[in-house]
């Protein structure tokens, strides 16, 4: 992620955090988070997985969507990267990504937000996705939905995989 887009979602994180009256310390032990790292973030250095993004908007009982709607570039690491497409204002909250995989690459999510529901569409190449232990293998244009409130997982194999993401969190449960 370049500087700019590190200053802008640490200035966004900050922001959100102190709005919902976390202290530092607190968010960050609530995420499982090191204070320093949550607090290298807030000041626009550091290189923040996406799960650490992931744990922190739970925590703040946000989408993830609004923790990098202000980032113009794909976040991501080891293979895998998220971008923000859309963001729904209706309840419940819609959030759209496109989702790039490289070859060979596994990505294991930890659950999102309870309730919350993901919906994965492939655009291209083949990919296998789904809560572990009950995923689904699917090619170009096919689709799966599951329970994204477990663990989960994307797996490709020998070729890129492009995806369209759309999760929906439980009516009422979201903060925009």
């Amino acid at each position: 992620m370049d500087r700019l887009s590190l200053e802008t979602l640490g200035r966004h994180l900050q922001s959100l955090r102190m709005a919902r009256g976390w202290s530092l310390s607190g968010l960050a032990a609530a995420a499982g988070v090191a204070k320093s790292n949550l607090s290298r973030l807030e000041q626009g250095n550091g290189n923040p997985t996406l799960d650490t993004i992931w744990r922190l908007a739970v925590q703040l009982n946000v989408p993830f969507g609004n923790l990098v709607a202000p980032i113009r570039v794909p976040v991501g690491e080891e293979g895998v990267q998220v971008r923000l497409v859309d963001q729904g204002g209706d309840d419940p909250r819609v959030d759209a990504y496109w989702m790039s995989c490289a070859p060979n690459t596994t990505r294991m999510a930890e659950g999102h937000t309870p309730g919350s529901v993901e919906s994965v569409t492939v655009i291209s190449g083949e990919l296998e996705a789904g809560v572990t232990g009950n995923s689904q293998y699917m090619r170009a244009g096919e689709s799966h939905t599951f329970a994204a409130d477990s663990p989960h997982l994307y797996r490709t194999q020998d070729a890129w995989a492009t995806l369209l993401v759309t999760i929906v969190y439980q009516k009422g449960d979201q903060e925009s």
